[in-house]
């Protein structure tokens, strides 16, 4: 699998991967969430221009270098966000949603954050469960930041509320920055200063 930055041609096919990755929430009852449109192409071109949003493809198969997931992230307080990920249903099961937030972790670790944060559906199988089992734990309604309380504020305004849904972060060891190079001392001048022997080194002949 690679995981490259998205590019200006990728971004019609992420938004068909929404759309397939929207479906399966039909069978749970949740058809506002599988006829929710994707997110529009100047959206996705923002995110794109900034370095926020990075796509999944395996050069190996059939497929080629066409993506087979995806992954939004904004920088929210202490740490990067995921937006959203998602992964076309017919790519299922191959560890491509666990790579794309493997590659944000360690991207956020070397800028020095300390967490992924996400927020998400707590009875949807491939939701909150998904994320407990790859690190994420839910956090407590004291434990959320400012930048939390308004991204769930801004989903509860688009009836995402409906169901249950949880803040979840999953803690990071910063990247430490190299120390610098330790710098050579300089060699001393020992003109007209004493030797090892006590006498006193003195320049020219005697």
């Amino acid at each position: 699998m690679r995981i490259r930055s998205a590019r200006r041609s990728d971004l019609p096919v992420l938004q068909d991967i929404e759309r397939a990755a929207g479906e399966p929430f039909r069978a749970l009852g949740m058809a506002f969430v599988a006829d929710d449109d994707p997110p529009p192409l100047d959206l996705l071109e923002s995110y794109r221009q900034a370095d926020r949003c990075w796509v999944a493809t395996d050069p190996l198969s059939a497929t080629g270098d066409r993506p087979l997931g995806y992954v939004l992230a904004d920088p929210v307080d202490d740490a990067l966000h995921i937006e959203q990920v998602s992964v076309d249903p017919a790519a299922a099961r191959r560890g491509i949603g666990r790579d794309l937030i493997a590659h944000l972790a360690a991207l956020a670790a070397r800028r020095g954050m300390t967490g992924l944060t996400l927020t998400t559906f707590t009875d949807v199988p491939w939701n909150a469960p998904y994320y407990a089992r790859i690190g994420f734990r839910v956090l407590t309604e004291h434990e959320l930041t400012d930048g939390l309380r308004a991204i769930r504020a801004e989903e509860a305004q688009h009836g995402l509320d409906r169901w249950p849904r949880v803040c979840m972060r999953r803690e990071l060891s910063p990247v430490p920055r190299p120390s610098p190079a330790p710098k050579t001392p300089p060699v001393p001048d020992t003109s007209g200063t004493a030797d090892a022997s006590g006498a006193l080194a003195v320049s020219g002949g005697p």
